[in-house]
């Protein structure tokens, strides 16, 4: 079939909820701010959870609400991560910003617009320790005209006295109805046959993270048509296939070596992310049956989670699943081992 013709716009924007009420899923967070926007007196606020969970969306539509189209652009300043946010742009770059008065409050064109500006920090676990320490006087010396607003996958990477300067708000992974839900509405909008089957390997696939979920719902919309399968689905993840990671832990059960290292040298071959397996690994290992004790559970995880470290800090990917796979075997046939 002929893939289906779409405007040229990301999904995940077309999408976006305008308003924090349409927020999916974040009901405790959603309350909270729809108080806050009535009363618009915003402290400053830390937005935390894992991706594509609604954070940055929830405070855009936080300042847009406050603040309307017209006003928007000169009392918002938005920087993520692609954004130079070291200790130099932290003392001029967001502290000139923080320091500019604005007038008074006054409601324009229905939107409360109060006598502040909003700086948005997206993903702040990002910044250096320094620049956060920088971040702290900057935050009390202009309290009066300005808030900030940050976002992290990882509160525990934001410096304690930032974090206890801010409201803090946890958002939760979506879960699979929510993320059906919001998946057949746009498959409605845009005129694609999603099945059962397919909706289930795109939820699994996507391990709650919605951004993450429509990005590939389109990316398969635009190269197989307006029919989608799980396949094309799976295609488009760069998920490993199944088949891939069940071989390579079978020839780990097998307590040969021999066959685990061509198992390995047949997923470095074919380019397949050593993170990816590791991930995926994890997930037979801890669904595994009574064949496998808890004891050999535990060792073998721990060797994921230092592999994944490993892998993190820039290690060779052959090299890494072939210590996993050794460790692996070392686990399964109870062999004496340092771990």
């Amino acid at each position: 079939m002929a893939p289906v013709l779409q405007s040229s716009q990301p999904w995940v924007e077309k999408y976006r909820p305008k308003q924090v009420k349409d927020v999916a899923h974040q009901e405790e967070v959603v309350r909270v701010l729809t108080n806050t926007l009535e009363t618009a007196n915003c402290p400053h606020m830390l937005f935390y959870g894992p991706p594509g969970t609604g954070k940055t969306t929830t405070a855009l539509a936080i300042a847009h609400q406050l603040f309307g189209p017209e006003l928007y652009k000169s009392r918002v300043l938005e920087l993520n991560a692609s954004d130079d946010r070291g200790i130099n742009v932290v003392r001029t770059k967001i502290k000139d910003f923080a320091a500019v008065a604005v007038g008074s409050n006054y409601r324009q064109g229905g939107y409360p617009c109060p006598s502040f500006k909003i700086i948005i920090l997206d993903e702040a676990d990002s910044m250096t320790e320094d620049a956060q320490n920088a971040l702290r006087r900057t935050m009390e010396t202009y309290s009066k005209v300005t808030r900030f607003f940050f976002i992290c996958n990882y509160i525990s990477r934001i410096i304690e006295p930032l974090a206890s300067r801010c409201a803090k708000f946890r958002f939760k992974p979506l879960s699979e109805e929510v993320m059906g839900n919001r998946i057949l509405h746009i498959c409605n909008e845009e005129g694609l046959d999603l099945g059962g089957e397919a909706l289930s390997t795109l939820s699994s696939i996507s391990q709650g993270d919605l951004r993450r979920a429509i990005t590939y719902l389109q990316s398969a919309a635009r190269l197989f048509g307006s029919t989608i399968t799980s396949t094309d689905l799976l295609n488009v993840s760069g998920v490993v296939p199944l088949e891939v990671v069940n071989k390579l832990f079978a020839a780990c059960k097998s307590g040969d070596f021999d066959i685990a290292n061509k198992e390995v040298d047949n997923i470095v071959a074919e380019g397949y992310p050593a993170s990816q397996i590791i991930n995926q690994l994890l997930d037979i290992v801890v669904e595994a049956d009574n064949d496998i004790t808890d004891t050999q559970k535990a060792k073998i995880c721990k060797c994921l989670a230092e592999t994944d470290k490993r892998l993190v800090d820039g290690a060779d990917e052959y090299l890494q699943l072939l210590d996993v796979a050794s460790n692996t075997i070392r686990a399964l046939s109870e062999m004496a081992q340092d771990f």
